[in-house]
């Protein structure tokens, strides 16, 4: 035996049972620290912008790795660069574009963060430029401290953002861009400079100065037709025939259009030309329906409107093309004096999903007894009242339930509002552009998607080209504008 082996068999008769389970016991201690180590560090908090762009590595969770990063903040500075011509910009703008374009959707949000923090105004100048202005308030510098204030504010991003519209198809990227940020934004306040510098720029790239008002017609070229068929947003085009029949003689169609962007309307409006305000959007798709002489219209009916393109959102120019495409109409045709919406409602269901309770205590006690024995509840009760309106179709012109409706939707169009402005969103569009609720119509669209926005009801907007200055200053002191048709079926308690 050797020396090596006598000393292990020594060592090991000397240790006692404790010995060995209090090594056990390390042992599973151990293991035990272990897991939480482990957990703990996959619970790690996100690292910030900075901290990813210094790092090494990338962590769980991470779209792109710190090199990564980094290659793009090197890429996006190159673009913004001071000392290259425009030219240069554009063109490092179109390879960013290029890379861009190739990358996921995560992959994207790293790029949309580095655009928003990254860029940023200098926080050290803007605040010096904020405490000159605040100084020389009432002053002989006044002037001159606010006009550093506003270079202090211009940020990089602005500059970067512009020079992407150097490249041909920058406009384009840029509006999908912020139609692909947008759904983002409650779950990611950071991102908010960046829709909001975006924001900017497109109210003053797409102001209505800019843009040109074209009539689209069945002569217009097959891909501007398909982009009708594409947007269209209130009433779905089913074929060919049905967006020739929108583009008819008796018919009138104008879009919108950006310089940069020629071949896609921002905005588009179809028009019908009738003798009479529409009570009904059936007919005016009907197919096959005689054609109108068009030169002895004396109404002009806007049955939809549609934007086209999400990027825009919070940039308004629909007011600007009812009113162009008014004096456009005026133009061509003389004899027309009564222009007016064919208009779905699309919160009201919802809304009186909602508030019909309080609707029901408004009745006085000789309706809310026809109500009642005509839904087989005394006093009417909510769920009747919802669950009858599920019928509204099958609803006779005396049926209690259908003057109900009427009531309903006159007091969602007239009298719901927030902040001063219509709870829904086409009255909202235009009221404020000075029109007025002039009359509800009963089964106006008996479509499914008619059915289950408002129970078939559409409501006709009347612009009074007299009266629109009027009927935006009562919308600004929350008052809405209604015909006495309007007025008479509103609840009075």
């Amino acid at each position: 035996m050797n020396a090596s082996t006598w000393i292990s068999r020594s060592v090991s008769r000397l240790r006692t049972p404790a010995a060995a389970k209090d090594t056990a016991a390390t042992a599973a201690t151990a293991a035990v620290e272990t897991a939480p180590r482990k957990k703990a560090k996959a619970e790690l908090p996100p690292r910030s912008l900075n901290e990813r762009l210094d790092a090494t590595l990338r962590r769980h969770g991470e779209a792109m790795a710190p090199r990564a990063l980094r290659r793009a903040l090197t890429d996006l500075q190159a673009v913004v660069d001071a000392r290259v011509s425009e030219v240069e910009a554009g063109r490092r703008a179109g390879e960013v574009m290029h890379w861009y374009a190739e990358l996921d959707a995560a992959e994207r949000r790293d790029v949309w963060l580095l655009i928003s923090e990254r860029f940023a105004p200098d926080g050290k100048k803007l605040s010096s430029a904020r405490a000159r202005h605040e100084a020389a308030v009432g002053t002989a510098d006044e002037g001159q401290a606010e006009v550093h204030l506003r270079r202090a504010l211009a940020s990089p991003r602005a500059r970067l953002l512009q020079r992407f519209t150097i490249d041909p198809e920058g406009m384009r990227f840029l509006l999908d861009l912020r139609a692909e940020l947008l759904p983002q934004m409650k779950g990611e306040r950071r991102f908010v400079p960046l829709d909001a510098e975006l924001e900017h720029l497109f109210s003053t790239w797409f102001d209505v100065a800019f843009l040109d008002l074209r009539r689209i017609s069945w002569d217009s070229p097959a891909s501007l037709i398909e982009k009708l068929i594409q947007y269209e947003a209130v009433h779905d085009i089913k074929s060919w025939a049905d967006v020739k029949n929108r583009l008819d003689s008796d018919r009138r169609c104008y879009g919108f259009f950006h310089p940069r962007l020629p071949d896609v309307p921002l905005i588009f409006v179809e028009v019908a030309l009738v003798d009479h305000i529409s009570d009904g959007i059936v007919p005016l798709l009907d197919e096959a329906a005689a054609l109108a002489t068009a030169a002895k219209a004396t109404t002009a009916i806007f049955y939809s409107i549609s934007n086209t393109q999400t990027g825009l959102r919070g940039v308004s120019f629909g007011d600007s093309l009812i009113k162009r495409v008014v004096e456009t109409l005026q133009a061509e045709f003389p004899k027309l004096k009564v222009f007016a919406t064919l208009s779905p409602i699309p919160g009201f269901r919802q809304w009186l999903g909602k508030h019909a309770a309080e609707v029901l205590l408004r009745l006085d006690d000789k309706r809310a007894a026809e109500l009642g024995r005509a839904l087989g509840s005394l006093p009417p009760t909510p769920d009747r009242l919802l669950a009858a309106a599920d019928q509204a179709l099958a609803l006779d012109p005396k049926s209690p339930v259908r003057q109900t409706l009427m009531q309903c939707a006159a007091e969602y169009l007239g009298r719901a509002t927030v902040e001063g402005k219509p709870v829904d969103p086409v009255a909202r569009f235009h009221l404020g552009n000075g029109a007025r609720v002039e009359r509800l119509n009963w089964a106006g669209d008996p479509s499914p998607k008619g059915l289950k926005q408002s129970y078939g009801l559409m409501v006709n907007y009347l612009y009074d080209l007299k009266r629109l200055d009027k009927h935006r200053a009562l919308l600004a002191q929350g008052k809405v504008a209604v015909s006495g048709d309007i007025d008479a079926l509103f609840l009075k308690g």
